[in-house]
Formats: structure tokens, sequence, C-alpha cells
């Protein structure tokens, strides 16, 4: 009898047989532009090559399934994919045609997955062109060769290399300064001659402006601003992003109304790249593999300064910073935070303090006293109207005291020597400097004295920890200290921040929550109704202060005020 070949039996079923074909293409980002692997390309090779596949012209194209610009090393995220595997499984398709292996999969383990279990229990045919040439029909048994499998291998190490390349070159760019990101922050635009530098996007930085004066200058509310905003009809970020073309697909991107929130408001205004801080790498991918992206510590961050240009000052963005930090509540149907909101403090327990209205008057009081108990804190009950006038004056007499020394600093600048060196600074910074050093030369001798026996190993570790976390110390007060020198030899004019925040509100005849941004750190309320203010710029007054006393002699010899 005369023996028939298998193939032969399967060549007979493929031609009855109707085969209803997707076929798959899919080019990754690393791909870039290339031509021979375009998906119009792919498409091509395809098409031409189908007929050679089928006899009789028993087959049917019923769709053609593309993932653009996406990685092969994961199923999950390829659309299309999903999209073809689903079908499958309907019985939708039956036969499955691609360019070449690689195409279909960047990970080993997936593609025997595929090839040697989905196919197979879907009763479902896969053909690959190249390498290696595939028909899981005609030949089943290929999946499991060796060629096949290698193949796999290479394809997979292929996709490690270049992941391993391409998070090498986004961590020197980072660190350089170049935006990475794939879609700008609000307020910003890609230039169009580098798509890895940022450029002013006018339209949206003029309002970025505007949250910030809103917050910081006139005392806004975040929530206050929301409505102010959804009020003129300005779309938010991402609205504003789909609304300018931008590919943009944020989490629910779908179900953004449109409208601006109190929480879009804050993360905006605590958004460093606005004074020009460009902050990345602050998510990470686990693996080439598992495409989840999981956060990195801080202390790893890609932070470079004065990278891109910026849309609001740094005075300004840190006014707003300190706001973020203070309690602060919006009066019930208002916009507006009130004068003192955030300000006030009891002088005893250090909590803010309550505010409440009795016989047309307003006042404010310890939250202890009256929350917890009388006996946890005093009342420290004091009406709104002498607060006001009592800080007022207080402010008055702070800007009265910047003028004084303003015409000091002047009459010394005006002197042929001016002494800019700080005696005291000096002596601080040469003793500190010993200190670090005798700790240095500590470690040394205890490390000697364990290796000769004198003390045991525990108490070295001890030890080492203790004189480690001193000279790190040390060290810390140093560098401070040389950049307290350093300012002092630049020399003291009206450009000193103290001065020019202080003179700026010369004749001042009424509070507003602008200048107490600017100016006053906290007010602290005692039992009696006495205040104490804590101002701002205390570092820089004491510059101004030790410049006009290291300069006492100068200013005898013009004759001018003693200070």
């Amino acid at each position: 009898m005369a023996r028939i070949r298998k193939t032969d039996d399967r060549k007979t079923i493929q031609n009855q047989h109707i085969w209803k074909v997707g076929k798959y293409i899919r080019l990754s980002r690393e791909d870039g532009n290339e031509v021979s692997e375009s998906v119009v390309n792919q498409d091509k090779i395809l098409d031409e090559a189908l007929p050679g596949f089928f006899e009789n012209s028993n087959y049917e194209l019923v769709d053609t399934y593309v993932d653009d610009g996406t990685s092969g090393t994961t199923d999950i995220e390829r659309k299309d994919f999903q999209r073809m595997v689903h079908d499958v499984e309907s019985g939708r398709i039956n036969c499955i045609i691609v360019k070449n292996l690689s195409r279909a999969f960047r990970n080993s383990a997936n593609q025997g997955k595929f090839l040697e279990e989905f196919l197979p229990l879907n009763n479902t045919r896969f053909i690959s062109l190249y390498q290696p040439r595939l028909d899981t029909f005609l030949d089943p048994e290929i999946v499991h060769s060796l060629e096949v499998s290698i193949t796999g291998f290479m394809n997979e190490q292929y996709a490690y290399k270049t992941s391993c390349d391409v998070r090498r070159s986004l961590k020197i760019k980072r660190e350089k300064g170049e935006y990475v990101g794939a879609v700008p922050t609000y307020g910003y635009a890609k230039d169009p001659e580098n798509k890895n530098r940022l450029v002013i996007d006018e339209d949206a930085a003029e309002v970025v402006r505007d949250i910030f004066n809103w917050f910081a200058v006139d005392g806004m509310s975040k929530m206050g601003i929301a409505k102010r905003l959804n009020a003129l009809g300005i779309p938010n970020p991402t609205a504003y992003k789909l609304k300018k073309g931008i590919r943009y697909h944020a989490h629910d991107w779908r179900n953004n109304d449109g409208f601006w929130s109190p929480t879009t408001v804050s993360r905006l205004l605590q958004n460093p790249l606005y004074i020009g801080t460009l902050e990345q790498g602050k998510q990470r991918m686990v693996s080439y593999k598992v495409h989840k992206a999981v956060r990195v510590p801080e202390e790893e961050w890609a932070v470079v300064e004065n990278a891109v240009p910026p849309i609001v000052d740094k005075n300004l963005f840190d006014t707003a910073q300190n706001l973020h930090r203070r309690d602060t509540r919006t009066p019930a149907g208002g916009q507006e935070l009130y004068l003192f909101a955030g300000f006030i403090r009891c002088a005893d327990c250090g909590k803010g303090m309550g505010r409440h209205t009795s016989k047309g008057h307003i006042y404010y009081y310890c939250t202890t006293h009256y929350i917890k108990s009388a006996e946890a804190c005093g009342r420290h009950i004091i009406r709104l109207s002498q607060l006001e006038q009592a800080v007022l004056v207080s402010v008055q007499k702070q800007i009265e005291l910047a003028e004084n020394l303003a015409e000091i600093v002047d009459e010394i600048n005006r002197a042929p020597a001016v002494r800019k060196e700080s005696v005291r600074l000096t002596a601080q910074l040469e003793q500190q400097r010993k200190e670090r050093d005798k700790a240095s030369a500590r470690l040394d001798d205890i490390y000697y004295d364990w290796k000769n026996g004198d003390i045991t190993h525990e108490q070295f570790l001890r030890l080492k920890k203790s004189i480690e976390e001193q000279a790190a110390q040390l060290r810390e007060t140093v560098e401070h200290l040389e950049r307290e020198c350093a300012a002092m030899e630049q020399g003291i004019d009206k450009t000193n921040p103290y001065l020019e925040a202080f003179l700026k509100y010369r004749n001042v005849q009424s509070l507003t929550r602008g200048l107490l941004i600017e100016l006053v750190d906290v007010i602290c309320v005692h039992e009696d109704q006495s205040i104490d203010i804590t101002f701002k710029f205390a570092d820089q007054y004491r510059r101004v202060v030790e410049f006009i006393e290291n300069n006492h002699d100068v200013l005898r010899e013009c004759g001018g005020k003693a200070g």
C-alpha cells in the first residue's frame, strides 16, 4: 500500500478549510521612523505574502490589528493585541500572520505561552514570514524548535538592551536639565526646534501668574480661585491641552469636565517648575517586562534649577509655599481668606486661634481652652479691631526701623573705605572648622584604639556613630557660616531683601493680607492681650545690623548716625 505523507493530509484539509485571517502589526517606540519597520510597510509585506500561504483563495482577511508605538515586552498594554486575542477566543479569526516574531513578542515567556498553549487550545494558525519562517498548521512542531526558542531569547535580549540604553539616555538628559516628558506642564510648550527644551506658553502662563497673585497677594482661597477661573470660562489644564490638540491621555482624562478644582489649583501652586526648577525621574518602571510605575525616593529625583524659563518670581512662589503650610479657613460662602487666617496663635499652647462673633464684634480665642478644657490653657481672647491696631502699629515701627537702617547703610556706602568682612562671623567660622577637623581626627583615634584592643568593637561602633553625627552637624554649621561670610562680603544696600520688603510699605495706614504674607511669620496672643510678632527676613536683618556694627568707625569718622 502506498504511504501518504502527513503534509499532504494537511494540504487537503487546508483546501477544504476557510481561514479567517487577522494581520498583526506593531511598531515600537524604539523603532522611531525606520521605513523598513513602518506600519505601512509591514501591512504591504503581509498583503503581498498572504496568497502564497493559501491555495484556491480559501481565506478571508477579517481584520488588521495595529499597535503603533507600543513595546512588545508586555501583552497587557497592547490594546489591539488584546482585541486580537478576544477575536481568537470568540472564533472571529482562526489565523494570525505577522512579519516576524519580534513584531508579536519581545518576551520569550509570553511567546512560548502564546504559541504552545493559547493557539493550540483555540485551533488557531500562526504564520511568521521571517526570522524564522513559521506556519503552525503545516508544521505544528516548529514552535518547540531550538531556532524559535533562540529567536525568542534574542528578541527579549534586544528589548532588554534597548531598555537599558533608553534608561541611560533619559538619565543623562534629566541630569542635564533636558525635558524628557511626553506632555509639557500647563504653562509650557515644547520648543519646536528642540523637543527636550520647554518654552513658555503665554496664554496658559498668564493664567498661572493670575493664580499665584490671587493666592499669595490677594489672599484668595484655592476654592475661590477655582470658582473664579470657572466663572471666567477658562478651561482646566487637561481640557486646555485637549483643546490645543495635544495627545494627552492622563488618568481618567475622558471623564474630565473641563472645570477647575481646589486640588488642581493646589497642585499648580506647589510646582517648582514655575520658578524654573525641573524635577524629573519621580517614577520608574519596575522593569522592561513589567510596565508598572513605582514611586522613586525624593533623594533620587533629578532636580535641576534654572532649567526652564520661570513664569513667576521666586519670592512670590516662596510666599505661596509658606501659605500652604498654614492652617487657613475660608469664610462660609466666601472666596477670600480672613485677614489673619493662618497667622494668629496662642502664645502659651501654640495652637491656632478660633474666631467668633458676639454682639457685632469679632473676637479671637484659644481653641484649646474652649475645646479641651479651661485648665488646659487660658482664654487669650482678643477683639479683632484691637488686634488689627496692635499689628498695624508694630508693622509701622518695623518700617520706620528699616528706613533708619537704610539711611545708615547709604551713609556707610558713600564712605571711601567700607568694611565688608565680619570679624564675628570669621572667628566663628575658624572655630567651627577646627572643631570639624578635630571630629575627623577623633574617628582615626578610636579606630586605632579598637585595633589596639583598648576598646571593644561594640564601643567602637557606638563612638563612631556619635562622632559621625557630630561631624555631620559641624559640616552643616561650617557651610552655613561660609554662606553668611560670602553674603557679608557682597556688602549691603537697599536691594537687601529685608530693606526692600519693608521699604515697599512706607506710609502704610491699613493692613492687607498681601502685606502680612510678605512681612509676618506668626502673631502670638498672650493671656493679657499683648502680642508678639515674629517678622520674616531675620537673617537679612541680622546682616544689615552686623554690617552697620562692622562699620561703626566709618560712621564716626563721617560724623553720621551711630546706629
